[in-house]
């Protein structure tokens, strides 16, 4: 079995989520550290590949959130550059980080899921802000939720309680990508499932519970430690615990992801698990879900970074 002595780190990158990338890079990088792993950090700019090819490393633990880091793109050089990485291949990802492809597909596996629309900005301006806004609350009623189609963190992502307000979401959103995605806004607990493959196929973690101060879980309140309440294990019936992990298995299985992956659900009054979205590259930091719940397995965090990067060299 080889021996794992060297890991290279990618974090940061040029997303809005920079600084929760470095946050996350961070921590994996102390924690395979205190395993006497030589580590090395760097961010995925022009100075990428000449690092690669200049001191060549056995691993590559990407931890860059957001566009490039998620979408495949880094992914690709990597596979270029011959370099064994931790996480999913180029295609899964660009299929996971489109939010309405990514729960089409899950849709199709019989994963309730919030009704929706996708509708790119140009809609808006050719077919009229105004009649098109209507038509959108008539179907999916309210309230609704907007989020732009690609991207994490809450970035561009608002509730909306009124038609009036509908418009000014979709202003937001569309700072941050060209498309937006508008679902009906389901009431029930949101909960975070991570999704682990050491090595023996992939498992769930325990459901983390998502309780933000001020009910909305945006960018402050998931990384400002004591704006949001976590539970982990959730506070959750037996049944509808074992109904998460289905679901966070199925979309880590439909999408082709691997290694690792954090999906987020909500479980709506009735009890019923709805799909959300998920996530590549979890974040890491002191806040944030995934490494709630690896605690909450009982496993040691940088253990589970040891074997992540483990697995990713047996493959190279």
């Amino acid at each position: 079995m080889a021996d794992l002595d060297r890991v290279l780190v990618l974090a940061g990158g040029m997303s809005p989520e920079h600084e929760v990338s470095v946050r996350s890079g961070q921590r994996v990088a102390d924690s395979l550290r205190r395993l006497d792993i030589e580590v090395q950090v760097a961010d995925a700019d022009a100075a990428l590949l000449a690092t690669l090819a200049a001191d060549p490393t056995q691993v590559v633990f990407p931890v860059l959130h957001g566009a490039s880091g998620e979408d495949g793109a880094i992914r690709e050089v990597l596979e270029l550059s011959g370099v064994p990485y931790v996480g999913a291949p180029p295609d899964a990802c660009r299929v996971a980080f489109s939010k309405p492809v990514a729960k089409a597909l899950v849709a199709e596996r019989g994963v309730a899921v919030p009704r929706g629309v996708a509708l790119p900005k140009s809609a808006f301006h050719d077919l009229g802000a105004q009649t098109l806004l209507e038509r959108v609350v008539a179907v999916l009623g309210l309230p609704l939720f907007v989020k732009p189609d690609q991207g994490g963190s809450a970035f561009g992502a608002t509730p909306v309680d009124s038609a009036e307000a509908l418009s000014t979401a979709l202003v937001n959103c569309f700072a941050y990508s060209d498309t937006a995605l508008i679902e009906e806004r389901v009431a029930g607990t949101e909960i975070a499932v991570g999704v682990l493959d050491l090595g023996e196929g992939p498992f769930a973690l325990p459901p983390v519970e998502i309780v933000p101060d001020g009910g909305v879980y945006d960018y402050a309140a998931r990384y400002t430690a004591g704006r949001t309440e976590f539970f982990s294990p959730a506070r959750l019936p037996a049944d509808i615990v074992q109904a998460a992990a289905d679901t966070a298995l199925t979309a880590h299985r439909t999408l082709g992801l691997r290694d690792i992956s954090r999906t987020d659900l909500i479980v709506d009054g009735q009890g019923r698990v709805r799909f959300l979205e998920v996530n590549v590259a979890p974040g890491m930091t002191e806040t944030s879900t995934l490494p709630l719940a690896v605690a909450s397995a009982e496993l040691d965090f940088a253990l589970v970074c040891r074997e992540l990067a483990h697995q990713a060299l047996l493959r190279g």
